[in-house]
């Protein structure tokens, strides 16, 4: 993979808004897709590279994030999109290699060549598919390594030339173009090969989640982009250099993989508003369900009830990292962050972000927040949310991505190349 153009910042938006599904499945008249189709149509119009659907698979509190299966949700707003890439998040630790070959390789051609993998191994669920406990993160991550083996393998196995047209414009197959990948390996066997066409863009983008060493190894071996929650310029830096130094001692050209980071931003049409506003988020904070979060954030086994508010946690509080099985890179942010001296309280704060970047203030503002990451190599594609609220809307493009444009971070609204991955510059490695 190479960039051909001159290096510019991807931008991506959630397909979510308000009214959200929840709302939308209690209005007969509507579809539950209606809230993603216009927020799709104002992101194509802004120029965003991609719609992203996360998802989660677990019921309760956290449990909106998940509300609707992905791929079924960017397959629909193929057909109403025109040039936007769709990236939908799959687990690899929930499914089969040959259904994921399937699935994302009919996405591709239904979109015409616009699908992307945002590949997780679930932290959480498992209770959803067997009763087994969730294996550890190694364990996780060597599944996810050969089911990546088991589906590039199975959308190569159409070798150029195994599908031509007859003067007629009937498809002809040539078979001996078609080959068995006879895949036997540790999780997996799969005869092969593919049972659909050879995709549009050979392969969708590979996006990577997961931030501990076995999802930096994972990363640094086989994703093109990166997912990442990196809340200081200093912890974005060790992060990008870790996974990219890795990536070249694995043989894989410079620059990969792309990183790809969260925004969390209060945007103001002042300094003063967007800080207001942060006092009103701060102020309507419910401390009691926030020791829970930040729990959460530490790996989920503390019991913060009785921790005072406004004193830093102690040594013997903080957990043993190697030790946590379900996001494992969020518990060393916040580890950290109590080893910095923070208090609970300041901990709580933080954790209305979940450890991602965020920052304060007027678009201009946020754009030197956004030009330093970028100027410093460690920021390449960034997700920026909130299209559906019209306020928001207008401040995001009107003003930070008109900024971002003014600077040329950010390349002109025009999609290039007909595919995802040739608007984003990226080729196939070898």
């Amino acid at each position: 993979m190479s960039a051909k153009r001159p290096r510019t910042l991807r931008t991506v938006t959630g397909a979510g808004g308000r009214p959200g599904v929840y709302e939308l499945a209690l209005d007969p008249g509507r579809s539950t897709l209606d809230t993603a189709i216009r927020v799709a149509a104002l992101a194509e119009d802004a120029g965003f590279d991609a719609l992203f659907v996360p998802d989660l698979l677990r019921f309760g509190a956290q449990g909106t994030i998940g509300a609707q299966e992905p791929l079924l949700y960017v397959a629909a707003l193929s057909q109403v999109t025109r040039d936007i890439g769709l990236i939908a998040t799959v687990s690899t630790t929930f499914h089969h290699p040959f259904n994921l070959a399937r699935m994302f390789g009919t996405l591709d051609h239904i979109s015409n060549g616009r699908a992307a993998w945002n590949l997780v191994t679930s932290s959480i669920g498992e209770e959803n598919f067997s009763a087994e406990p969730l294996p550890s993160p190694e364990e996780r991550y060597a599944r996810a390594a050969e089911t990546l083996e088991v589906v590039h393998a199975l959308w190569d196995s159409w070798q150029p030339g195994a599908l031509t047209l007859d003067p007629d414009g009937r498809a002809v197959l040539d078979r001996t173009r078609v080959t068995p990948i006879d895949h036997a390996g540790r999780y997996f066997s799969v005869a092969g090969p593919l049972n659909i066409p050879p995709l549009p863009q050979r392969r969708p983008v590979l996006i990577q989640a997961g931030q501990s060493a076995a999802g930096i190894e994972l990363g640094a071996r086989y994703a093109e982009i990166v997912f990442t929650s990196l809340p200081t310029l200093q912890i974005a830096r060790e992060h990008t250099t870790r996974i990219q130094a890795r990536a070249a001692a694995l043989g894989r050209p410079g620059g990969v993989p792309l990183i790809f980071s969260s925004f969390h931003a209060t945007y103001g049409a002042t300094e003063e508003e967007a800080r207001r506003l942060v006092h009103e988020r701060i102020e309507a904070i419910d401390y009691e369900q926030g020791r829970a979060l930040v729990a959460d954030m530490l790996g989920g086994a503390l019991d913060l009830s009785d921790a005072p508010l406004d004193k830093p946690l102690p040594e013997s509080a903080l957990p043993e990292i190697a030790a946590i099985n379900a996001r494992r890179g969020r518990a060393e942010i916040f580890s950290r962050y109590a080893r910095q001296g923070l208090t609970l309280r300041e901990l709580i704060i933080e954790a209305q972000d979940t450890g991602h970047w965020s920052e304060v203030g007027t678009p201009e503002q946020l754009a030197d927040a956004i030009e330093e990451r970028f100027r410093a190599g460690v920021l390449d594609v960034i997700a920026l949310n909130g299209l559906d609220d019209p306020r928001l809307h207008d401040l995001i493009v009107n003003g930070l991505l008109h900024e971002l444009r003014k600077r040329g971070i950010v390349a002109p609204a025009d999609f290039q190349g007909g595919t995802l991955r040739a608007n984003l510059g990226l080729e196939l490695e070898p």
